[in-house]
């Protein structure tokens, strides 16, 4: 294990910001509307209180699982992200921070480095997709995933392209032409670390997403990329189940936040789904994922993988996770702050704080592995779930 830089997710979060141009610090931060579900993600698992035991504890914690066929050291998976420009190498450093720790990756269609490196770096990864452009497209990006050996696949649906922010929206450019250089350079030149690390690397982001190719073949631009996602009817679960039918591996659904919508997972052959309100970024206040889980656990669990993300910074949220029955979690913005500060390091750095915060929640509820977790293990106060 490598030596600790920072000590929480939190700090990680404070010297990402002292690193990065504050646009790019902004787009990370995202949350939609009043940003009411970005920081209830946050605050409910403060609101879970945890009944700790003085005795019969284990000195030897098993904290292994596994999650769609893979066997992963930690119930954490790397969220799909889309493009990582707060440092050079991106996905390529996540893919191997997660690798080194025995994690699986997931990987966005949105992702700056093309599938084929990634699964190079990371074995273990699973790739996402949108609904966006035609069936033909669709199954095209499902094939190069098959190809290059893609453990599983994601399809995310979170997401209702709400772009109104209270404290304004970041300006991402389209490319980087003198009059967009001109426009960020003040900010940039704030940050002299940043831009040095692309000038080391051999230029500035190309904002192109390579996992998201045009007919001829050829990486899309991003924000044509988007516009392609955006005008693309919604499906309907007859078009998921469609969907599911393209691929024989694992398929995780993610963006459930209501109990119909699990079991109409489950009857479209899903095998997991992600308890997921896309980090507060999707419609505002929708309620913490962590209220919603145990309903949705007791409804479908026995019958499919539960998985949960939004507002994970701490081990001890992991472990109350579980506890309410989640079989994982999937982080983002976390990873995202290690990497923004230290790189692959500062993404490993990350992924030991939780890990050693779950031993440690572990150590003080007497469990032994994490399967003993259980909802008796959480004080939940009243009116907590919805």
């Amino acid at each position: 294990m490598a030596n600790k830089w920072f000590e929480s997710v939190a700090v990680a979060q404070k010297r990402a910001q002292r690193r990065l141009p504050a646009s790019v610090y902004n787009a990370l931060l995202a949350g939609s509307e009043a940003g009411v579900t970005y920081h209830d993600n946050l605050n409910a698992f403060q609101e879970l209180e945890v009944r700790p035991t003085v005795a019969g504890q284990y000195a030897d914690r098993h904290t292994a699982t596994t999650v769609m066929g893979v066997d992963m050291a930690l119930p954490i998976i790397i969220s799909p992200t889309g493009v990582q420009a707060v440092h050079p190498d991106g996905e390529l450093a996540v893919a191997r921070a997660a690798n080194a720790r025995g994690l699986a990756m997931g990987l966005s269609t949105f992702g700056s480095h093309p599938l084929e490196d990634v699964i190079v770096a990371n074995p273990n990864t699973f790739f996402q997709m949108y609904w966006a452009g035609d069936r033909e497209s669709m199954v095209a990006r499902i094939d190069r995933a098959r190809t290059q050996g893609a453990k599983g696949l994601i399809v995310t649906l979170d997401w209702s392209f709400s772009h109104s922010r209270d404290w304004g929206s970041p300006s991402i450019p389209q490319g980087f032409d003198l009059a967009t250089i001109l426009q960020h350079a003040p900010e940039v030149s704030m940050r002299p670390g940043w831009l040095l690390s692309w000038v080391r690397s051999g230029g500035l982001p190309a904002l192109t997403v390579p996992n998201f190719t045009s007919g001829d073949g050829k990486p899309m631009k991003f924000f044509d990329a988007y516009g392609t996602w955006m005008m693309t009817p919604p499906p309907s679960w007859d078009d998921l189940a469609w969907l599911r039918s393209q691929w024989d591996g694992p398929f995780m659904l993610k963006g459930i936040t209501r109990v119909d919508d699990a079991r109409k997972a489950v009857e479209a052959g899903f095998s997991a789904i992600s308890v997921s309100n896309h980090g507060g970024n999707n419609l505002d206040t929708t309620p913490a994922t962590i209220r919603l889980l145990p309903g949705i656990v007791e409804a479908v669990g026995d019958d499919i993988e539960v998985l949960i993300d939004g507002g994970i910074r701490r081990g001890s949220d992991v472990a109350k996770a579980l506890a309410f029955g989640a079989k994982a979690v999937l982080i983002g913005r976390a990873y995202l702050w290690g990497l923004a500060a230290n790189g692959q390091a500062g993404v490993e750095n990350v992924l030991d704080v939780l890990g050693d915060g779950l031993r440690s929640a572990m150590l003080g509820l007497g469990k032994q592995s994490i399967a003993e977790f259980n909802p008796d293990d959480l004080i939940v106060p009243e009116g907590f779930l919805r």
